[in-house]
């Protein structure tokens, strides 16, 4: 470890990768540890949305806008991944590819496999470590998982809904939730005929709601063409400046270290309990054989 963290500090990329890598193996403690201290300076912004609304496309010009103004970008892709080999569509890549050959520009994909929110178990500590390696700015792009997306909330400090006119899942995102977790809207793919349909929704919407402090802000955006991104970066300093002069980033961050911590707990937690199952006796019915598994990890009911 000794020399990965050399490495690391000496602001080697392939550091990084392998340090995230660490952290998706279950490694990860020592690393978070020994770097902790060094968090606390990057800008999170995570990015959702129903599938096809072009996360991607606005991901990659926001790092274009990013790189403009000399700031260093990481990027965690999370992926959907197969339920049967847990393998990850790497698509989010590709449509990034044009930064690949910036030494200023990290991206990471990780495979979600199954995590419920959308974001990857290790995506936490991903952001932690581009933060320690000193980026400027770290996006989190998430799978569209629809109403379950709330969780990145959670994690960004910023946290942008993207959705797109004349899609069914644009309609239920609206209704499921998700209105509450958006600091800032976007309608992306502008040149749609029902684009400004869904602004006029999205704006009703929002008059229903209640707000206290920020208000999100909503955007019309032609990502492809690059329409709109300049106005979308603005939103985010205006955001983040909101949140330094309300001292609401301090619970923003809270809120992220809680999730951290949950999400630790609760994953060994679970490797214990399916232990305590696979060795059970499996007599009686399953709530004899929970009461077992609970009494096995010391929980009194």
């Amino acid at each position: 470890m000794n020399e990965l963290l050399r490495e690391f500090n000496e602001g080697k990329p392939r550091a990084l990768a392998r340090a995230i890598s660490q952290c998706e193996s279950g490694e990860g403690a020592p690393l978070i540890a020994a770097l902790y201290a060094r968090t606390g300076n990057a800008v999170t912004v995570g990015l959702t949305g129903p599938p096809g609304v072009g996360k991607s496309t606005l991901s990659a010009g926001l790092v274009r806008k990013a790189r403009a103004l000399a700031k260093r970008v990481g990027v965690v892709s999370v992926d959907p991944s197969s339920p049967f080999s847990h393998g990850a569509l790497l698509g989010d890549r590709i449509r990034l590819s044009e930064h690949f050959t910036d030494p200023n520009v990290f991206i990471r994909s990780m495979a979600s496999r199954g995590h419920i929110g959308g974001l990857a178990g290790a995506t936490a500590d991903a952001v932690l470590l581009m933060d320690a390696f000193g980026f400027d700015l770290v996006l989190i792009e998430t799978v569209g998982a629809g109403q379950n997306e709330v969780e990145i909330a959670e994690l960004a400090q910023t946290t942008i809904v993207a959705l797109q006119p004349g899609s069914g899942d644009s309609v239920q995102a609206l209704k499921a939730g998700i209105m509450e977790i958006a600091d800032i809207f976007v309608v992306n793919k502008a040149d749609h005929p029902m684009a400004q349909q869904l602004y006029r929704e999205i704006r009703s919407m929002m008059q229903i709601l209640e707000y206290s402090g920020w208000v999100p802000e909503l955007l019309m955006t032609q990502a492809i063409e690059g329409v709109g991104v300049g106005e979308l970066w603005n939103a985010i300093q205006r955001h983040a400046a909101y949140l330094n002069e309300s001292g609401e980033i301090g619970r923003r961050r809270k809120e992220a270290f809680a999730h951290q911590v949950r999400q630790i707990a609760a994953g060994r937690i679970g490797g214990l309990l399916d232990r305590a199952i696979a060795t059970d006796s499996g007599d009686g019915d399953p709530y004899a054989a929970a009461a077992r598994a609970l009494q096995t990890l010391g929980v009194a009911e």
